[in-house]
């Protein structure tokens, strides 16, 4: 790579992700028909149902990345005589303002989601609306779907409901500043401090969702944590690569949407509907994770069974939690890839083994992914008691084409991470690594170094070499195009530290 494109980093990566888009069958830029409907809309949906309630008094805020715009959901707890706890999630009424077989809906059906690179965010609806209109922005008032959901002390579900409301977010909040204050690292957000009563509410909804996550692990639920590195910029250039990291504040929003996504698919199946479920089956490759578990002296069943793996993994997250990421994702790979299924009323559909859930649907997160908006859509029919948005054989092929995207779409998103990766390891030809294996198949095996967390192609000395396994490797190539990065195998050295951090 020329110096002088050292300093065009931001530049080179949009146009990587711009070609990966349209390689993938993704549209990286929106239809004239679509920017002419764009410009038709000139605000935010206006109350038009007398079954709409006026929610704005309630202290709903958002916790969300400290750079996010689209904001899709607010929460809010209320404490009950009872003990339990009503926690209520709003979720942004995209639908109001997107209209189905819109040319800004055909865009947003051939995408299936918003694709965020380390050059560009790709927004699955036009930022006008995702992030302004149809977002659930800081004291601005916009219609919603709630999903009311009373959870008892011990994090148990004892009724849920869901409706339309009229919404105001009091506090825009961000995960990092929420959670080292309810980790007590730092002092209270003063977005917290401003708003009456807020500070007790979000101590509520720490609590339950605490519980909600306890009581689902206990279900066989699994802790997963895998490296999710994100570019850091400075200007134009590409510095280093930032794991983010899992905190308090994130479990919280995670616990209440895993809670709503499964409230509104039982919702659903009570109003016998058909409904977009999120499933992950039951692992092809459970031999493999039995065998790496023995790795570490411990037994699982012959058959899957999520409650030992989840007991598994939370042993070796307590004796060994530097490495565990690299056994979680070990784990990931072997257990494979999430997808969309429909359940119609007559049957019931496979639930998610890596949630611990037999009831699972997207629903939380409608500005950004497609099948959440079409949920949505499914849903208020429900309400209303209107006829299907979608037929039978729609919804089949809606499914099959959201997975197949939503697939497109991680590997552009991964591509351009490792283009990201390549030009900071672009200079550093022939250095020595220790490396977990994170894949392995008849197209090739790929190892994960440790720092900076990246993984690549192990090019020689791969046979024999299987997922979770550890190895000494030494980096031969990197070619920031292709996001090609690529090691060996080699032995290790008495004199070699082989313990990096």
């Amino acid at each position: 790579m020329k110096n002088t494109d050292e300093k065009q980093h931001l530049s080179i990566l949009q146009k990587i992700a711009h070609r990966a888009m349209l390689e993938r069958g993704l549209v990286p830029e929106f239809s004239v028909q679509a920017l002419a409907e764009l410009d038709e809309i000139h605000g935010p949906a206006t109350l038009t149902e007398e079954s709409t309630r006026d929610l704005t008094n309630l202290l709903w805020c958002s916790i969300d990345n400290d750079d996010s715009l689209d904001l899709d959901q607010l929460t809010v707890a209320e404490a009950m005589t009872s003990g339990a706890v009503k926690v209520l999630v709003a979720i942004a009424d995209v639908d109001a303002l997107v209209k189905k077989q819109s040319a800004i809906d055909d865009h947003a059906r051939q995408n299936t989601t918003s694709v965020y690179t380390a050059g560009k965010i790709f927004s699955m609806l036009p930022e006008r609306l995702s992030t302004n209109l149809t977002s659930l922005n800081y004291h601005e008032d916009r219609l919603a779907i709630v999903i009311e959901t009373v959870i008892s002390n011990v994090g148990e579900m004892q009724s849920s409901d869901i409706y339309r409301a009229l919404v105001r977010n009091h506090a825009k909040l961000a995960y990092n500043s929420v959670a080292s204050w309810l980790e007590g690292k730092e002092p209270m957000p003063e977005a917290v401090s401003v708003v009456p009563g807020l500070e007790e509410n979000l101590l509520i909804q720490d609590r339950i969702a605490q519980q909600l996550k306890g009581l689902r692990h206990k279900h066989g639920a699994l802790d997963l944590q895998t490296l999710e590195a994100r570019p850091i910029l400075a200007g134009n250039e590409i510095q280093d690569l930032r794991v983010d990291e899992r905190s308090r504040a994130k479990e919280l929003i995670e616990d209440f949407m895993i809670a709503a996504n499964g409230a509104t698919a039982r919702y659903l199946h009570r109003k016998k509907v058909p409904s977009l479920r999120r499933m992950v089956r039951s692992p092809k490759r459970w031999k493999k994770i039995v065998e790496m578990a023995a790795q570490h002296n411990s037994q699982l069943p012959v058959e899957p069974d999520s409650k030992a793996l989840a007991n598994f993994l939370a042993a070796r997250k307590a004796a060994d939690p530097l490495r565990f990421p690299d056994l979680s994702l070990s784990v990931i790979k072997l257990l494979g890839p999430g997808e969309y299924v429909v359940e119609f009323p007559e049957e019931t559909a496979p639930g998610h083994f890596g949630l611990a859930v037999k009831d699972y649907t997207h629903s939380t997160a409608p500005n950004r992914r497609f099948p959440d908006l079409a949920t949505q859509r499914i849903l208020k029919a429900a309400l209303d008691l209107s006829p299907m948005p979608y037929s039978r054989d729609d919804l089949i092929e809606l499914a099959r084409h959201c997975t197949e995207k939503e697939n497109d779409a991680n590997k552009v998103e991964r591509l351009v991470a490792k283009s990201a990766a390549a030009m900071l390891l672009s200079s550093r030809i022939g250095d020595k690594f220790d490396a977990m294996c994170t894949g392995s198949a008849d197209k090739g095996t790929w190892v994960r170094i440790f720092h900076p967390p990246v993984e690549g192609r192990l090019l020689y000395g791969h046979e024999g070499i299987d997922v979770g396994d550890r190895l000494r490797v030494q980096l031969i190539h990197t070619d920031i195009e292709k996001g090609y990065i690529d090691f060996k195998k080699i032995h290790y050295k008495k004199e070699e530290k082989v313990n990096e951090k």
